[in-house]
């Protein structure tokens, strides 16, 4: 049983196959956290909390008389935190209330168990028949304000998630200027927090840092969750490596502007809050209206990253992406972008398309630049109709080309954004995000459409449905260019300016379901100027994303490193480019570009009408292996062995091992070329202890307990950047 209530000593525990977490109710009616952490037989846990009592805090128990009557609220570890009332930390719930009064002082009203694990409206979330739900019920003492605290467990991953629904029950207005989806209290310990910081080209770089006295925080007020930093985060021991230590990873299943921050305070006592930035937040809630926060996914591991790593991996797989191509194998790709940019005709692409399916090639994805008067990034963003004059044929007539050839076609759309000169915005200027009387900002010289209103909204599906309908189209290429300010919705009223952001996320979850559900058999990738919404809300909706615009493949190891503590490789949309590379000048070996790609979704970003018959016939060989090996490169267990930020390495490596045990791939990449190197031993993971294996089809037959304890030499190519791979295989 994952959920376990003790209603005579007033305990809820949650447990998955290896983890556990409790809370209580103590005597005052305060909802405690008292435990997450290792799996252990039951036990009341509360034993570990300070309830001292002090007559300067004000959680009131009337049936305690005398002295007693006031509990130390700041000294309690909460399983929800309000303002207002006594607690001076951090607060994870601000209600405002009709006499604007700020504060809320929540008691124990009700708890229930529900089947399967719920779902949350309009927002995405982890599903699962299997799992189950707690709901418990906290009311303020004064007001009728309810919050619901839904707790939804997935025990085979070590999944806990975690959503508020705020419900009205008064007769007049409230308003939520802070509503944040989680807190965890830790009572004791010394903690780092672990968090994936970047920038266009350079995202998810991971930085570590220890948790003192004061906020460390992680967040977005761009109106996305953006390049600077990701909404996931992972608490851990000062001690915790890959394989050892206590670690806590949260992410945030959001793709707005997020805020995760941790502090300890003045009792050294650790906190954790994480959801919906409250920078430009404020939700009126009317009588009788619930709002619903996003959800906060939580994975608790006692042997380091890596098993942490793991169990999200398979969870956003299995239980959050969605639709047909979540774990069906996803078609090799070339995108004509850094081949052609803006300069193509349809005569261009039919040619790389030609080449590209000689090599094992199976989709040609047409990017910017198809569409109205779009001949650069000035103009024509939000006219989605086929500039035929450019292309020299309709988009059928290119489609049936690109199929005749033997390729599925794609195509790039930027739906969210709107250039000034396009034919949408002299017609509707006000779909735009803009503020009265003010100059907007331009990035990429363009705008962003209130998807907020609902009639944008469908003006863009109309516009969308007619080119999805016009042609066999198989794979969208979903991207956004730039992040929101000047933030004004020309419908909403000065009293409901405080919920656009959110409720532009909202609407654009809103257009991806409904997109999603009407065309069930084309894949979706999301993109944001590169990765700069790579979250858990998009996945929901689509099943990977574009990493980064860096195509180097030396930086790309850095990207793709960080982006593994929290999403599989099969949410990585990584491809090969030319050199010297586009975005940094270098020049990298074409076997090592494709070795990183293939872990990622592999892919092509280059002309193949310019490429030699041996660059050719290297990405034959490459597309071949990719196919042969997908099976263990997307679904296998992955480990991060060697980090491409190790000042004492000159190289990075990483494997993944099928979940039998019965063979694994060991990907190395030379990123440094000293002279004179030292060898380079690696300790492999995951591997039978007692099975025999062959490495690349040798004839010694090593013990997986010998290749991990004592490990692998790796031998790369002499050269700069080098790269090579090591096929691990069980002996019959």
């Amino acid at each position: 049983m994952a959920i376990i209530i003790n209603e005579q000593e007033k305990t809820f525990t949650l447990q998955t196959n290896n983890t556990a977490y409790q809370m209580k109710v103590n005597p005052y009616g305060v909802l405690l956290h008292t435990y997450y952490g290792k799996k252990v037989p039951y036990e009341d846990m509360s034993y570990i909390v300070d309830n001292d009592m002090n007559p300067n805090h004000v959680v009131e128990n009337p049936k305690i008389k005398g002295d007693d009557v006031y509990c130390a609220i700041e000294r309690l570890p909460q399983e929800i935190s309000c303002y207002g009332c006594g607690d001076y930390r951090e607060s994870a719930i601000n209600i405002r209330n009709a006499d604007g009064s700020l504060g809320l002082q929540l008691v124990y009203h009700s708890a229930r168990v529900e089947e399967g694990k719920y779902s949350i409206p309009s927002l995405p979330a982890f599903y699962g028949k299997e799992g189950e739900t707690l709901v418990i019920t906290l009311k303020d003492k004064v007001y009728d304000i309810y919050l619901h605290l839904y707790y939804g467990v997935l025990a085979e991953y070590d999944l806990i998630c975690r959503y508020v629904k705020i419900e009205n029950k008064t007769k007049n207005p409230i308003t939520v200027e802070k509503a944040l989806s989680v807190t965890l209290d830790l009572e004791y310990g010394n903690y780092d927090m672990v968090s994936f910081y970047g920038k266009w080209a350079q995202e998810r770089l991971l930085q570590r840092n220890e948790i003192m006295h004061g906020k460390s925080q992680v967040f977005s007020t761009r109106g996305t969750s953006g390049h600077t930093m990701n909404p996931f985060a992972i608490i851990c021991d000062k001690s915790a490596t890959e394989t050892q230590g206590s670690a806590y990873g949260l992410a945030l299943v959001y793709s707005g502007s997020f805020l995760i921050s941790s502090s300890k305070c003045y009792y050294d006592s650790t906190r954790v809050v994480a959801g919906i930035n409250p920078e430009n937040f404020c939700y009126v809630l009317q009588p009788d209206e619930c709002f619903h926060t996003p959800e906060v996914a939580m994975v608790y591991s006692d042997e380091g990253f890596g098993k942490m790593s793991r169990c999200f991996h398979k969870a956003i797989r299995n239980n959050l992406c969605r639709g047909k191509y979540k774990n069906a194998r996803r078609p090799v790709l070339i995108n004509n972008w850094e081949g052609t940019y803006f300069d193509f005709n349809a005569d261009k692409l039919v040619a790389i398309a030609e080449e590209a399916a000689k090599l094992g090639v199976e989709l040609f994805v047409m990017d910017d630049g198809w569409f109205g008067r779009r001949v650069n990034d000035w103009g024509g963003l939000g006219d989605w109709s086929p500039n035929e004059e450019k292309l020299g044929c309709t988009l059928k007539e290119l489609s049936e080309r690109i199929n005749a050839a033997g390729l599925q076609f794609g195509i790039w759309f930027e739906p969210e954004c709107v250039n000034e000169d396009s034919a949408l915005y002299e017609e509707h200027p006000d779909y735009a995000f803009r503020m009265p009387g003010r100059t907007p900002a331009l990035a990429r010289h363009q705008l962003v459409l209130d998807f907020s209103r609902k009639d944008v909204r469908e003006n863009i599906y109309q516009q969308l449905k007619k080119v999805l309908d016009s042609a066999n189209i198989s794979y969208v290429k979903w991207d956004y260019n730039r992040f929101i300010c000047d933030l004004y919705s020309a419908t909403a009223g000065a009293e409901n300016q405080g919920r656009v952001l959110h409720e532009f996320i909202l609407g654009l979850y809103e257009l991806l379901e409904r997109l999603t559900t009407e065309y069930p058999d084309v894949l979706f990738e999301s993109c944001a100027s590169g990765g700069g919404r790579f979250d858990c809300g998009m996945h929901y909706y689509m099943p990977q994303a574009w990493t980064s615009d860096d195509t180097d493949a030396i930086e790309r190891i850095k990207i793709q490193y960080g982006t593994s503590f929290c999403y599989p490789v099969s949410t990585m949309g990584a491809h090969v480019s030319t050199v010297p590379n586009h975005q940094t000048a270098r020049v990298t070996p074409l076997s090592t570009r494709g070795l990183v790609a293939s872990f990622g979704t592999y892919g092509l970003e280059l002309d193949l009408t310019k490429a030699s018959e041996e660059e050719k016939e290297e990405i034959k060989r490459q597309i071949a292996q990719f196919k042969q090996h997908y099976d263990l490169i997307q679904y296998g267990e992955y480990y991060r062995l060697i980090s491409p930020f190790d000042p004492y390495s000159n190289f990075c490596v990483w494997s993944t091992v099928a979940s039998d045990q019965s063979e694994a791939l060991v990907a190395c990449v030379r990123n440094r070329n000293p002279g004179n190197p030292s060898p380079e031993i690696v300790k492999l993971f995951g591997l039978d202890p007692n099975k025999r294996y062959t490495v690349n089809g040798g004839e010694r037959k090593y013990l997986g307990s010998t290749l991990m304890q004592n490990g692998l030499r790796i031998f790369v190519p002499f050269g700069e950047y080098t790269s090579c791979l090591y096929h691990v295989v069980a002996a019959e």
